[in-house]
């Protein structure tokens, strides 16, 4: 990519509004020194000393802080959290978010915070160390009237965006924001708007979700199309292309060290390979990112290559992030791409 082309497309940013629904949850980072472990007098266990608490925005949350770190101009979060500690601290950390407005954003009784609670051991000279998570789910089905709500609020944000992002983080189905029924409402906007940029992606399946653009992973692309498991890249691509045609939206397979391919519904397909590690890695956030820079890119009016190209370019930012869910930043983008200039 040209520094031209990259200026074109990321200047845009500042200019787009993007709603993101799906699941919010609430990272919170118990950061525990080693050095300072005890033995409780009670029950003879060993005491993590927790020195440090840090909370950000996870799940739905994760690709949000992408797309604020990019500079997106506004940014709608549609989704829910709970009338709990874990709410109060998620919301805190939206509202402090450079252009994110809460206008669709649902405080309820009805429903606990999603929070991933993360134990992490913090050694000199080490890298993080992260301990068995502390998890808090909702396990009953999204009442049908709060639903409705978020249906409500994808339609009235239909007019105000430039794009959407839909992300499912639940084990259960119907148990978070991307119900049956909020998902007909997505399919009615789709339909009425088939030039608008909605893109999915579930930490499960895309299975039921109306025809938009698809984001997913080699195992889920398999389970919706049947391809086989040792595929080359060739019938990946071939796979992909013939979603994107029966869709009618493009699609985008990430592999992982091998890349992202990328589709059209004109047949048109594209890959390209990951950038080469260039130290420790963690994963975590990987997909995320690539979730909200392939949608601003895609928004900003790149072509396939340059949305796959950007997107490749944020995962290997943030996988050299240790010990956290990072994002990467248009600088950072610019100086891996284009060299900083």
């Amino acid at each position: 990519m040209t520094p031209e082309r990259f200026s074109a497309i990321t200047g845009q940013y500042i200019r787009l509004s993007i709603a993101i629904a799906g699941d919010f949850c609430l990272d919170r980072y118990l950061e525990i020194d080693p050095a300072r472990q005890e033995t409780s007098l009670e029950t003879g266990l060993p005491v993590c000393n927790v020195t440090n608490v840090r909370a950000q925005p996870g799940g739905s949350g994760t690709i949000l802080n992408n797309l604020v770190a990019l500079g997106i101009g506004t940014i709608f979060p549609v989704g829910f959290a709970g009338e709990d500690g874990e709410g109060y601290e998620l919301r805190r950390a939206l509202v402090q978010k450079q252009g994110v407005r809460l206008d669709h954003f649902v405080e309820t009784r009805e429903r606990h915070t999603f929070t991933y609670c993360k134990p992490l051991v913090l050694e000199p000279g080490k890298a993080p160390r992260e301990l068995n998570r502390l998890d808090q789910k909702n396990w009953t089905v999204t009442p049908p009237a709060l639903a409705e709500r978020l249906g409500a609020s994808m339609t009235v944000l239909t007019k105000l965006v430039d794009a959407f992002i839909l992300l499912s983080q639940v084990d259960l189905p119907d148990t978070g924001v991307l119900t049956q029924q909020v998902l007909k409402s997505v399919a009615g906007i789709a339909q009425a708007n088939p030039k608008q940029v909605i893109v999915a992606d579930s930490r499960h399946s895309l299975r039921g979700f109306p025809p938009v653009v698809f984001k997913m992973n080699a195992a889920e692309l398999r389970a919706l199309t049947g391809m086989s498991a040792a595929s080359e890249i060739t019938d990946i691509r071939a796979a992909a292309a013939e979603l994107a045609r029966r869709n009618g939206r493009p699609v985008f397979v990430t592999l992982a060290e091998r890349g992202i391919v990328g589709a059209l519904p004109d047949g048109q397909t594209d890959h390209i390979l990951s950038l080469p590690l260039r130290g420790e890695i963690d994963i975590v956030g990987a997909g995320d990112s690539v979730t909200a820079n392939l949608t601003a890119a895609l928004a900003a009016g790149a072509g396939l290559r340059e949305a796959i190209e950007l997107a490749n370019a944020a995962a290997s930012i943030v996988i050299h992030q240790l010990g956290t869910t990072g994002t990467a930043s248009v600088e950072q983008l610019r100086e891996l791409l284009c060299g900083g200039g």
